[in-house]
């Protein structure tokens, strides 16, 4: 029993930590949009040029895919966020808790899914308020938990590259 709990604290589910932060964090900044903005276009906050705060609804996925479904996606995405955060905790469990940037990577799509989770099993949806654009053209708008899913993203394709030390 203590070498399994030895092997716990050593190994990479130490960074889960920073998982919780981000989900504390999104939730947050979530709970602060719907309490403190209007819902809609019509009422976005215009902050620079080409960045806007504006409180939304997404029904779907990225870039609000399969939004237009009759519902069954919210148990779909919530499915897909369970089974992913498994398999990266387990993954974490295998690293040494030295492996940085992949356990930063895992920590960070964990938490950011499990933010998105909530949003879908509370309210039906996930809360989006990042609005960027240029010009006319708007990308779709987003939240914290979606950029620390892509930055974990773009973290595990970078390490794919990094020159590894011989174990």
């Amino acid at each position: 029993m203590t070498e399994q709990t030895f092997s716990l604290k050593q190994s990479g589910v130490r960074w889960l930590w920073l998982a919780a932060l981000i989900f504390v964090a999104d939730i947050a900044i979530k709970l602060v949009v719907m309490d403190s903005m209007g819902y809609g276009w019509a009422n976005r906050i215009e902050i620079l040029p080409f960045f806007n705060l504006l409180y939304v609804h997404n029904y779907g996925a990225a870039f609000s895919f399969l939004s237009d479904q009759a519902g069954w996606q919210r148990w779909f995405f919530t499915g897909i966020a369970f089974v992913v955060t498994g398999m990266l905790t387990y993954w974490m469990s295998k690293l040494p808790a030295t492996e940085k940037w992949n356990n930063i990577a895992y920590a960070m799509i964990i938490g950011g899914a499990v933010g998105n989770v909530f949003d879908r099993v509370v309210h039906g949806y996930v809360v989006d308020y990042l609005d960027f654009y240029w010009g006319t053209y708007h990308w779709p708008a987003f939240n914290l938990a979606d950029m620390t899913i892509c930055i974990g993203a773009g973290l595990i394709i970078l390490d794919s590259f990094r020159k590894k030390q011989p174990s």
